[in-house]
């Protein structure tokens, strides 16, 4: 391996991080399919009981609809990485570049570019996020309920028909600020770990990967309100005498859950959800820097 790394063309964080965050979605899809549904079982939750756990979500998913159920949505998923991990980790590199002719790339121009290379990746895969939470627990909803969807592709041509194209960017708000914390506790506190641990002798893989578990780990804490806000607002359906929508903001969610039912609830999931945060940068990041070996090995 040549000593000076080699110049990389401006597609390659794109390639890299899209096929990282998809290779990585494909192992932790099932945990991420749970997490919602243990997230949203608080809602039907009877008052004053507490939410189903975890273990009884999976138990129950499993014992019903079979382990394939699990794999519902994955379609989505895909998609959604294709799009969120490819704009996101590849417009990080083209900001901080970018910024880099300006002022000393520092952890403060890491978080501030990171921030908005999430952020703008989340209004770019908000129709596929949507599609997600939609199809991943569906089968979880009483039989007269559900919306049987059959695939990605029919999932966002219902959305669009039945509701409007604007309904994919229902729960737009805390999608894009849970993607923009999501960025600056994830993408740019990575970079930062690495210089951490490197200072206490962890090199190479076990670098990588006490780095990215912990990047995992940090958004995961920072992130969790935000992504029960946007589940909610992403699978809410019309009060049937009404016709009103439940919620309509990330600050009158955030407020109405908490007021409701106690600010708890917006960790109803915490474990499966650190699972699939934590389980997801790992081998995103795994897979990310062995691409990137590997070219510099060519």
């Amino acid at each position: 391996m040549s000593a000076t790394p080699v110049p990389v063309p401006s597609w390659f964080p794109f390639f890299t991080g899209g096929f990282g965050g998809c290779a990585a979605w494909v192992v932790i899809h099932p945990v991420n399919t749970l997490a919602i549904r243990t997230n949203l079982a608080s809602l039907t939750a009877p008052a004053g009981t507490a939410s189903p756990s975890f273990v009884s979500v999976a138990t129950n998913a499993v014992k019903s609809d079979g382990i394939a159920a699990l794999y519902q949505g994955l379609g989505a998923g895909i998609w959604r990485q294709a799009s969120y991990a490819t704009a996101r980790l590849g417009l990080f590199e083209v900001y901080r570049d970018w910024l880099a002719k300006y002022r000393e790339t520092d952890f403060l121009s890491r978080l501030s570019t990171a921030v908005a290379a999430g952020g703008c990746a989340a209004m770019i895969s908000c129709p596929c996020e949507v599609s997600l939470v939609r199809m991943s627990n569906d089968l979880s909803l009483p039989i007269e309920k559900r919306r049987n969807y059959k695939g990605v592709v029919e999932c966002m041509s219902r959305i669009a028909r039945d509701e409007g194209v604007p309904a994919f960017w229902r729960g737009c708000g805390p999608f894009v600020a849970r993607a923009c914390m999501v960025g600056g506790t994830q993408v740019a506190t990575y970079d930062q770990f690495k210089t951490f641990y490197n200072g206490m002798g962890i090199k190479g893989t076990g670098n990588v990967a006490a780095s990215s578990f912990s990047a995992g780990l940090a958004y995961s804490i920072a992130t969790m309100p935000f992504e029960s806000a946007k589940n909610r607002m992403a699978f809410q359906q019309p009060d049937p005498t009404t016709g009103k929508l439940p919620y309509t903001g990330l600050v009158q969610t955030i407020s109405s859950v908490s007021k409701t039912q106690g600010v708890k609830a917006l960790y109803d999931g915490f474990a499966p959800y650190f699972i699939r945060c934590g389980g997801h940068t790992v081998l995103m990041f795994l897979c990310v820097e062995q691409i990137k070996t590997a070219y510099q090995a060519l």
